[in-house]
């Protein structure tokens, strides 16, 4: 693994207590750090201009929310090499929550989201399937969630 050498120890230890909590305040990561808020202040703004950082996401409970079916999606492209096009199609279907370009049988497997099968079967035949590059998808429908959590991050040992 290729760690950028601005990264330290304090950075990783400070990504893994936002990995765990990312609503708690610079102040109360700074006491579990040992430096002051402003430290933290400064060192987030770089792992966000290092790329390291991308944003923050709200976890949503979407079943609460009447959303009750997750499912999964390996889908076969015409060519491989139509990804990006296809890709960028898949990108406009809301029910998408996640696209990947893999390598085994499937040339993307994607994630969605759907308030039940009538949705799931609507999003499947009326949006997905029309996709141009599409030649056939599997369908996997997640009975349970048991595990969703970050890598745990280790520290930097020294040379």
């Amino acid at each position: 693994m290729s760690l950028n050498l601005e990264i330290d120890n304090v950075d990783l230890k400070i990504l893994s207590i936002l990995t765990e909590d990312a609503n708690m305040a610079y102040t109360e990561i700074a006491k579990k750090c040992y430096v002051s808020g402003g430290t933290v202040h400064v060192r987030m703004k770089k792992l966000q201009e290092m790329g390291i950082v991308t944003g923050a996401q709200l976890k949503i409970d979407y079943a609460k929310l009447g959303y009750d079916i997750i499912a999964f999606l390996g889908i076969y492209l015409e060519k491989s090499s139509m990804y990006s096009e296809v890709a960028e199609e898949l990108k406009a279907i809301p029910e998408i929550v996640s696209i990947h370009y893999t390598t085994g049988i499937y040339s993307i497997f994607a994630q969605i989201i759907c308030k039940d099968t009538k949705h799931l079967r609507s999003v499947l035949h009326d949006k997905i399937q029309n996709v141009k590059g599409i030649q056939r998808t599997e369908t996997f429908i997640s009975l349970e969630e048991s595990v969703v959590r970050p890598v745990k991050l280790e520290a930097i040992k020294p040379a």
